[in-house]
């Protein structure tokens, strides 16, 4: 079993079109959050799978450009940038044939973030839940129904614990000890998966 990647290494393997697992691995991860944000921004579901198509090939055409360095905007605000200006395409000129990108996104990965930019952090929420899920369903048969039920019950739906405890009929203890080995695995298998900054 290889190691995971860190974050600047998949982003730096996926610079080259020969290697079909960082690209996988990328994809997976991105393909979804591309989707659902140019759906939050009033997309079809078909046409956020062409704007996903496209976002990915413009970061093909960029990413050798792309230099892990803290003085430049973080990759994630590039890639945020590179969707805005898809989903605006395709909503004001229709679904471009063309990807977008170019040499402008070189200005992109020099500009610094906005720090109260709510697609940005639409983008990272979407992420997220991307990690999250892609984590969860990963992890889910290292562990029993009754363990993995008593964390999704309380960690990811919210019902408390003395609740949790009765419909599980087990103790409160064994909820918590439950929940608390779920979440350090899933921690884990989160910080294996990411690759953003």
């Amino acid at each position: 079993m290889t190691s995971p990647e860190t974050r600047t290494s998949l982003l730096l393997r996926i610079r080259d079109p020969e290697d079909r697992d960082a690209w996988d691995q990328f994809s997976d991860i991105y393909r979804p959050v591309i989707c659902r944000v140019a759906r939050l921004k009033g997309l079809q579901e078909a046409d956020a799978e062409d704007l996903a198509q496209q976002v990915l090939l413009s970061v093909a055409g960029a990413i050798e450009r792309w230099q892990p360095d803290d003085g430049r905007a973080r990759f994630r605000t590039w890639l945020k940038r590179v969707i805005e200006n898809a989903v605006l395409n395709a909503l004001t000129r229709g679904l471009p044939n063309a990807a977008c990108g170019g040499d402008a996104m070189d200005e992109f990965l020099h500009q610094r973030p906005a720090k109260t930019d709510p697609d940005s952090e639409l983008l990272r929420t979407e992420y997220r839940r991307e990690l999250f899920s892609r984590a969860a369903q990963q992890i889910r048969h290292e562990f029993s129904d009754d363990t993995w039920n008593a964390f999704w019950l309380t960690a990811v739906e919210g019902t408390d614990v003395d609740t949790a405890a009765q419909q599980l009929q087990r103790s409160r203890g064994s909820i918590y000890a439950s929940r608390s080995r779920v979440m350090k695995r899933l921690k884990q298998k989160i910080e294996e998966l990411n690759f953003e900054n």
